[in-house]
């Protein structure tokens, strides 16, 4: 941590050593510079999580368990601003998240396990060992093959499977393009989008086949959801393949359908008219002028 009047302290790739100097001129020290401030700013947050730990009732009680889904909500909150662009909820969103970050390493250091330290330096460790093009001799000159080389060196972390990286408490969507994407890493892949898009038009026949029927009582629902999720994974690798985020394209559907649906809600009070009384066609007629805005 950087203290006022401290000197600056810088890591040694080389030596994995510390080095201690001070660096400043007759015009400008150090805690004055940009990244001086930065490291000022996250002393102040540890002091303040120490602070917050010792004297706080709702603070000395939360464990790492019961932060879990506060932090998922937070990485919500977070995805939320950024389909947004408000860079000042972006920003205050990240203070959220880093807030829940220094949580939990004050939480594990209490219990001896490790501290913030521990963490940021496991980090940096793991980012010169995954980009051994940047820091070894390791030549990768496109995005693919820094893919490639990053999950190469994944299985040598440890993992035994390309897919064992995958959290298994990620909502389906976002895993199944995840699961893709590591299967590409592998060398797993389609060559043409038109071979996907064949894969989807086949998926989608053998949904349909499934309700090829008179009697709905007849069809086979295990089977169906089945072909249905077959249907969903094959149009999430069409929209890997050429580049859309499938979770960020279905977000903002979401987002263009609630501000229509509100529209709606808004121009038919105004006629005095409640939405539930309208009937189908007059409800068209509201969505399509939503439509044309």
């Amino acid at each position: 941590m950087l203290r006022r009047g401290c000197p600056a302290v810088e890591y040694n790739l080389a030596t994995d050593d510390f080095i201690i100097f001070a660096r400043m001129n007759n015009t400008q020290k150090f805690e004055d510079s940009p990244r001086g401030r930065q490291l000022q700013a996250f002393d102040r947050l540890l002091d303040v999580m120490d602070e917050l730990r010792e004297k706080c009732p709702w603070d000395k009680k939360q464990t790492i368990e019961s932060l879990r889904h506060l932090t998922i909500e937070e990485t919500y909150e977070l995805s939320d601003a950024i389909i947004r662009q408000d860079m000042q909820e972006i920003k205050k969103e990240i203070g959220d998240i880093m807030l829940h970050m220094v949580f939990y390493a004050k939480i594990a250091s209490e219990q001896k396990t490790f501290d913030i330290a521990d963490v940021l330096n496991a980090l940096c460790e793991k980012l010169i060992f995954r980009h051994p093009h940047i820091y070894g001799n390791t030549t990768a000159n496109t995005e693919e093959e820094v893919k490639q080389n990053w999950e190469r060196l994944k299985l040598k972390e440890g993992n035994k499977s390309v897919l064992g990286g995958v959290p298994a408490s990620l909502p389906a969507l976002v895993k199944a393009m995840r699961i893709q994407e590591k299967a590409r890493g592998a060398g797993f892949d389609w060559d043409d989008k038109t071979e996907v898009w064949k894969k989807v038009q086949e998926e989608l026949h053998e949904f349909e086949a499934e309700f090829n029927t008179a009697d709905v009582h007849a069809i086979d629902h295990v089977k169906a959801t089945g072909e249905f999720g077959d249907l969903l994974f094959s149009l999430i690798n069409f929209a890997r393949f050429i580049n859309i985020n499938p979770e960020e394209a279905l977000e903002k559907t979401n987002l263009k359908f609630i501000d229509r649906f509100q529209y709606m809600e808004e121009e038919s009070a105004k006629d005095g008219k409640r939405l539930q009384d309208l009937s189908l066609k007059e409800m068209d007629n509201y969505w399509n002028q939503a439509k044309k805005r």
